[in-house]
């Protein structure tokens, strides 16, 4: 079993600036709580074949997770699919980016999660609490980008 989950906010900074701040996953922990460390591999700019490995902390267990950019369009998309096999992994997720009236930006972020092993019977309870939260994930991604990218 697989499913979605999805959200979508207006950021009050221009689409390039938001674009750079979504792409460089080590800002992750700026609006995910979840994600306790995170590092680029490697260490240069983000591009297609970048991985993130990250150590993240889901219903109180401490997971390690890898994320691999698999597309990159600036400045209106962003992609990546889990490497690691996790009980529930995201088998791919993203970022689309429009550019607004007045310097804004709306950015849709997605995850299509999917169980392996035992997870396929945790994947409901995985996709029930994302989407509970999905509209707060999306105004943490808003408030951090416009706290992190100074105003025109």
């Amino acid at each position: 079993m697989s499913g979605q989950f999805e959200a979508t906010v207006e950021v009050d900074r221009p689409v390039e600036e938001v674009f750079a701040y979504l792409a460089d996953g080590r800002n992750d922990p700026q609006f995910s709580p979840r994600v306790l460390k995170i590092e680029r591999i490697p260490d240069t700019a983000t591009a297609v074949g970048t991985v993130f490995r990250s150590t993240v902390k889901d219903a109180g267990m401490k997971t390690a997770r890898e994320f691999r950019i698999t597309t990159l369009e600036a400045p209106v998309k962003i992609r990546w699919a889990e490497v690691t096999k996790n009980s529930v992994t995201a088998r791919e997720g993203g970022y689309d980016l429009e550019s607004l009236a007045d310097g804004r930006t709306r950015v849709r972020i997605f995850n299509v999660l999917e169980g392996h092993g035992l997870g396929k019977l945790l994947v409901g309870l995985a996709l029930a609490a994302a989407r509970k939260d999905a509209a707060g994930f999306g105004n943490r991604i808003k408030a951090a980008a416009e706290a992190a990218i100074s105003p025109r």
